[in-house]
């Protein structure tokens, strides 16, 4: 028994209505013969939902007893064993007195869910989890019982019972919703329009999303290219802060609002690895980020705002959100930021969200690290100091003289700042020029290049090798920290491409484009040879730059083993990336051979699917083909018997016995015929634009015409299709449905347009197919059910999809409303540009025309 379904009427708050129209819906359900029971409804003392618990099963509660009360909770083993078709639960998000079968009412649900039990239930908008917090803050109530949302989003149908707020505090005021006593207070409390409003807003905006994320999924079932609204994709900048929390939980709401909103969160680093963020943090936040549904990408870039703008244009970005800086004021002398560089920079096609957060204004909570080694910017104020700062110093001492011991310590410290600052040129230069100085204008004989005492010679010297010295401490020290970040990106790299290989994500497109971002390369190619005197083929590419033919053309090549090469366009790379690079070299070569297995298997199946059609096909001709002939054979030995005088009726029943076998016998042959081309291919529609009711018609000409209803509609516009295929596939789906729906209930065919396609459906009453059996009965060589073997060799709705997805079209199957079975065939309109049609495909059915 498969799952039962779930549907669940919505409302924005109490006394909308929600009980009163499920009760409405379990009254049609009777009527139209389900059985429905009461499994718990709870009235309120309303009248007029306590009138519609009239004529409907109610199951037995379960009387609990707690602290000394009695209360009566729904009793799931009684509805269990009742085992109804459709049980109606409501308030779902309830929690159940301690002693019950489970703590909450929506755990009892899924347990008839479970058993096979078709819910219906209520729920209010603030009983759900995740809006809980948002509620309290309207209403000032904190909702203690919840349910969680995902229970929610998994019903297979959710119906908004919409009241406006006026409409109810109407309904309340007249006694309809609470008792007299308690109106006055509800009103003036809970109650209040903007409360309601507001509850309100929730409901629709909650719903929406779900219609959005139903349409989308719809759009891809259909294949429906034309655009129905504007997609958001909003590119959060990292860079490793506390902040970056804010950031991506404020775009996740922003893209919620959106139709198809995305999220696509990116760090940028510096190209040699040197990173100001905490590994640990920007790991939380990837997780945060892929658990809103969204995307994180790690982009190398030595300037920030450049690779940002790149990054969001190349992703079709609409939005970018950023932190408002953590810097202070006094170090915006530096250059604007970030945050106004891009916004400056984005042009009219990209909007620039600056966010504020707790950390704006605090100062960098991370180490700056720049560019290799100590960055152009430092080096540059290391040059300005170890060259102006002695000139300056010896300008200032000239009007105030400390002495020589105090004169040489001032230069010394302008040399060691020189030091910290650029490195060791800038202090070597701030050294000489500081000892020429010193020697000029303080060592006697002063203004001259020469020392008398040769104590200040050594005092020169001293001062001269410590600088020196200082110099060479802070550019080692540079060295090892540059190569220290840049092995701890290399680590994180390789984490990242391990990660990949261990979570299945093997996809050679996606590799190559994140081998692209991660080196800010314009494109990434795998390319291969069969021999050395071969001509090199592209297996594989990413990114924009013009194709390469040879890895001598790119601007980087790492060699695969002898005929494999990973080649890349847009810069030359230093050679320590290339340690990292050929990592990435590898697990391309690995993912295209994965790929090639793949394809091996699939191959290796559809070879086995062959054989396995074969077998079936000389099983049918065996059996289903001899039947016919047999009655053919008989029915003409008995006219030509001299034995027995045959009366005219008789010999009139014999030749129709002939003429229906015969008939069989050449729609038996003609399936096999169209199964046997179909799998070998070679079905060429001749695809030309034409209208429906010039080919349905004809396709009816085999059925009674009592039996079928058709409405295919003159406006309908023309669809692209080849008749002589459209014909075949609305015949046999017209026959499959007239030969499981009931003699006194007639097939209805009937067609509209929808967007750049035009549906037929052919609507049945018969026993309907479950769920997951709605692909198998496409299958060729298989019967739905207990259909006797004479009923056909099972290939009529095999031929049907085949045939309509060689002309570019769908067959699928849906549930009849009120029982029985649709088939939906999708047609593309002529409008459309005709595709390239595809190769049919095939697979095995239950329920099959013969």
């Amino acid at each position: 028994m498969g799952r039962g379904k779930l549907r669940i009427y919505l409302g924005a708050a109490p006394g909308v209505g929600k009980t009163y129209a499920m009760l409405s819906e379990a009254h049609r359900r009777v009527e139209r013969g389900t059985d429905c029971v009461v499994a718990f409804v709870e009235h309120h003392d309303r009248p007029r939902t306590e009138v519609m618990l009239h004529g409907l099963e109610q199951v037995p509660r379960r009387d609990l007893l707690h602290r000394g009360a009695s209360f009566t909770e729904m009793d799931v083993d009684a509805v269990l064993a009742r085992a109804p078709q459709v049980a109606l639960v409501d308030e779902l998000a309830h929690t159940n007195v301690p002693g019950s079968r489970n703590a909450k009412r929506w755990q009892d649900v899924e347990e008839l869910l479970a058993a096979g039990v078709d819910v219906v239930s209520t729920v209010n908008i603030q009983h759900l989890e995740s809006l809980g917090d948002v509620v309290e803050s309207i209403t000032g109530v904190r909702q203690r019982e919840t349910v969680p949302d995902e229970v929610v989003r998994r019903a297979d149908q959710i119906e908004l019972v919409d009241m406006s707020p006026e409409a109810l505090r109407r309904r309340m005021a007249h006694g309809n919703v609470y008792q007299p006593d308690k109106v006055d207070a509800a009103l003036s409390n809970y109650f209040r329009p903007g409360n309601l409003t507001a509850l309100r807003e929730l409901a629709l905006l909650w719903v929406a999303d779900r219609v959005d994320a139903s349409l989308q999924r719809y759009r891809s079932e259909h294949r429906v290219s034309r655009i129905w609204g504007s997609r958001e994709r909003i590119v959060v900048g990292l860079t490793g802060g506390p902040e970056g929390r804010t950031l991506i939980r404020r775009a996740a709401r922003l893209a919620e609002k959106g139709a198809g909103g995305e999220v696509l969160a990116v760090y940028i680093a510096s190209s040699d690895g040197l990173t100001a963020a905490s590994p640990k943090e920007l790991a939380v936040q990837r997780t945060l980020v892929e658990d809103l549904g969204g995307t994180f990408h790690h982009v190398v870039g030595d300037d920030i705002p450049v690779a940002l703008l790149a990054f969001a244009r190349g992703a079709n970005a609409t939005q970018i959100m950023l932190g408002v800086s953590r810097r202070k004021t006094w170090q915006y002398v530096f250059g604007p930021g970030v945050g106004a560089t891009v916004a400056r920079d984005s042009g009219p096609d990209l909007d620039v969200h600056l966010i504020t957060h707790p950390e704006a204004g605090k100062g960098r909570g991370l180490p700056v690290a720049r560019g290799a080694r100590l960055g152009r910017a430092r080096i540059l104020w290391g040059w300005l100091v170890g060259v102006g700062g002695p000139a300056a110093l010896a300008l200032l001492l000239n009007t105030v003289h400390l002495g020589l011991a105090n004169d040489m310590l001032l230069f010394l410290a302008v040399t060691v700042a020189a030091a910290l600052l650029g490195g060791l040129l800038p202090a070597l230069a701030s050294a000489a020029v500081g000892s020429l100085l010193l020697n000029y204008f303080y060592t006697p004989p002063l203004h001259r290049w020469t020392v008398a005492d040769p104590k200040n010679i050594v005092a020169i010297a001293i001062f001269v090798g410590v600088g020196i010295s200082v110099a060479s401490v802070v550019d080692l020290a540079a060295r090892r920290t540059h190569q220290a970040a840049r092995l701890r990106a290399e680590s994180e790299i390789l984490s990242f491409l391990a990660g990949n290989v261990l979570r299945g994500e093997t996809g050679l497109e996606d590799l190559l484009e994140r081998v692209r971002e991660t080196f800010g390369m314009e494109s990434a190619a795998l390319l291969e040879r069969a021999g050395d005197v071969e001509p090199w083929t592209c297996a594989g590419r990413s990114g924009t730059g013009p194709p390469v033919l040879r890895p001598e053309e790119a601007d980087v090549d790492v060699p695969v083993g002898d005929h494999m090469a990973l080649a890349l366009t847009g810069r030359v790379l230093p050679a320590e990336d290339r340690r990292v690079l050929a990592a990435f070299a590898a697990q391309a070569a690995v993912v295209l051979d994965r790929r090639r297995l793949r394809e091996e298997a699939d191959r290796a199946r559809a070879l086995a699917e062959g054989n396995r059609i074969r077998t079936a096909l000389l099983a049918a001709v065996s059996h289903d083909l001899r039947t016919p002939l047999a009655g053919i054979k008989a029915a003409v030995s008995s006219l030509r018997s001299d034995d027995v005088a045959w009366s005219e009726e008789d010999r009139a029943e014999l030749l129709e016995g002939i003429e229906e076998g015969a008939d069989r016998l050449d729609h038996l042959v003609g399936n096999l015929l169209d199964m046997s081309r179909l799998q070998t291919g070679t079905v060429t529609p001749l695809i030309r634009e034409i209208d429906l009711d010039e080919v349905v018609p004809m396709a009816l000409v085999g059925v009674p015409e009592e039996g079928v209803v058709l409405d295919v509609p003159e406006t309908l516009p023309m669809v692209a299709v080849d008749p002589g295929l459209l014909e075949r596939s609305v015949a046999n789906l017209v026959e499959n449905a007239v030969k499981y729906s009931p003699r006194e209930n007639d097939v209805l065919v009937a067609a509209s347009a929808i967007a750049d396609r035009v549906e037929v459906r052919v609507v049945d009453r018969g026993p309907g197919v479950p769920d997951d059996a709605k692909e198998r009965i496409f299958e060729p060589f298989q019967r739905y059910g207990d259909a006797p073997r004479g009923a056909g060799v099972g290939l009529g709705l095999a031929v049907a999809r085949g045939f309509a997805e060689a002309m570019g079209g769908s067959l699928t199957a849906e549930d009849t409303p009120g029982g029985g079975l649709t088939m939906v065939l999708s047609l593309r309109a002529a409008r459309s540009r005709p595709e390239e049609p595809r190769p049919a495909r095939t697979e095995e059915p239950e329920r099959q025309a013969s």
